[in-house]
């Protein structure tokens, strides 16, 4: 009962965000029409189209952002999260809204369809994203006001029992008690059986904030005498199979059990629980593996990879003839590299150096500038005067794109390595295997070829455990600096 009404709750927030962002759509409009003009006349031209008009674009509108709303989570219980956490997501949404809407109108050409072969005011662009910004921070400000203060009043509370009286237990109780309005009020405590302890009165081991109710041989007994909306059990992993018995009779009645497992107390890996046909799985994993997410980082490449490979078509004919017409041998290099968790595919790059590369690499090891598994040398003699251009821009890199299209890569992500330098690795060095590799990440805006290689892995690691599709959109605007400033090509 309790999820369906969350999970209405969260539908009926999710359409309230939709209505506003179709407001900010509309005053967005009405600002540039009828306020903008009149205030700043030199700078902003009166003549604008009629809403009627831009109409058409606002199934764009709320596609994007209700995809980026949908992939950033923002729609599960939100007790515990800081305000300004939220903030930011919120902030965060508006303005990849906002230059996904500017790349899609504008790459294209979604303007000048609804136009007329005229173009769409980019000041409108940037005040729909500036207004949505605005209302849904609004917004969330007042639902969490409003929920806080009715909990804090005592309203829309959960009674709570706490099955433990050890300092774990403890220190879980004087969390909850300390946030008020996460909209759960403790009953009391519930002691092992054998403690030494009376009813409704504190031991040497219990704060005398907290009352120890009783023992586990009573708990049923005192979930029937009051009122109990939920059961958090705090239990050591020995615990769980002589509890069995008391979990189905607390089901029975309806009482929601909830578990504190610190199961490995040493990892610090995120944990979730699944259904796997009707079996609880607890799942632990190090890499994000939400599957909206995941699907916007997907549509994301798919959509920049192609548009880049048909802007960036004459730029790869002309690499290809220069290549061929300069030295002998193929205009494309393909290599067997490691990619997602292991898993081999070609990659393709631009020629750049001569062709029996690879029987001359054994000659140069000792010249290898890099540490670890990693191969490099800044003034390599095997790549040609193109290759060196190419490499100089990044360019040798255009036919990878081709692997994204293919899901072979992403867009961002982890270098992929080839098999000989992955057998090198250490056991924490493979966990940058586990997301799919890229043509760009960290590594790239924070100096390529200059720094070490476990300086590199941490960096890759870093990327992993941030991963959002903001970071990515963040990477992929930080890219082009640093591939046009050339620092750390060799």
């Amino acid at each position: 009962m309790l999820k369906e009404q969350a999970h209405a709750l969260a539908t009926g927030v999710f359409l309230l965000d939709l209505t506003l962002v179709t407001c900010a759509f509309a005053l967005a409009h009405w600002l540039r029409t009828a306020v903008l003009p009149h205030l700043f006349p030199a700078s902003v031209p009166p003549a604008f189209y009629p809403l009627a008009t831009y109409l058409p674009l606002l199934p764009l509108v709320l596609g994007l952002w209700g995809v980026l709303l949908l992939a950033t989570d923002r729609y599960r219980s939100h007790r515990t999260v800081p305000l300004g956490v939220e903030a930011r997501g919120v902030i965060k949404v508006c303005l990849g809204g906002m230059a996904l809407l500017a790349l899609t109108l504008f790459a294209f050409r979604l303007d000048r369809l609804v136009l007329e072969n005229d173009q769409i005011s980019r000041l409108w662009v940037v005040l729909v994203g500036a207004i949505a910004c605005v209302l849904l921070l609004s917004e969330k400000i007042a639902l969490r006001t409003v929920s806080r203060w009715v909990r804090t009043k005592g309203y829309n509370y959960r009674t709570l029992l706490i099955v433990g009286t050890h300092s774990g237990a403890i220190a879980l109780a004087d969390s909850i008690r300390d946030h008020r309005y996460w909209g759960y009020r403790i009953l009391g405590l519930i002691a092992h059986p054998g403690a030494d302890v009376a009813p409704e009165t504190e031991t040497e081991t219990v704060p005398a904030r907290y009352l120890v109710l009783g023992t586990l041989d009573e708990l049923i007994q005192i979930v029937q005498d009051e009122a109990v909306d939920d059961v958090l059990f705090c239990v050591a992993r020995r615990d769980l199979n002589r509890l069995e018995d008391l979990f189905l009779a607390l089901s029975e009645q309806g009482i929601c059990i909830r578990f504190a497992l610190n199961l490995f107390p040493h990892a610090r890996i995120p944990a979730r629980l699944e259904d796997l046909d009707g079996t609880p799985v607890l799942t632990f994993s190090t890499t994000p593996e939400g599957w909206l997410p995941l699907a916007a980082k997907r549509a994301l490449d798919v959509v920049i990879a192609a548009l880049l490979l048909s802007l960036a078509l004459p730029v790869v004919l002309l690499v290809a003839l220069a290549i061929k017409l300069s030295s002998s041998g193929r205009v494309l290099y393909s290599q067997t590299r490691c990619g997602l968790n292991g898993r081999r595919f070609t990659l393709y790059k631009f020629r750049t150096m001569v062709e029996n590369a690879e029987e001359r690499k054994r000659e140069l090891l000792h010249l290898n500038e890099m540490d670890g598994p990693v191969f490099k040398v800044r003034r390599d003699p095997r790549v040609t005067p193109i290759g060196r251009v190419l490499r100089r821009l990044s360019l040798d890199e255009l036919p990878q794109l081709w692997n994204v299209l293919r899901g072979d890569m992403s867009l961002v992500g982890p270098r992929p390595p080839i098999p000989e330098e992955v057998a090198q690795y250490q056991r924490w060095q493979r966990r940058r295997l586990s997301m799919k590799p890229g043509i760009t990440c960290l590594w790239q805006i924070s100096g390529r070829n200059h720094i070490d290689f476990d300086r590199w892995i941490e960096l890759d690691l870093e990327y992993i455990d941030s991963w959002s599709p903001w970071l990515d959109l963040k990477i992929l605007a930080k890219t082009l600096p640093a591939v046009l400033s050339g620092r750390g090509a060799s």
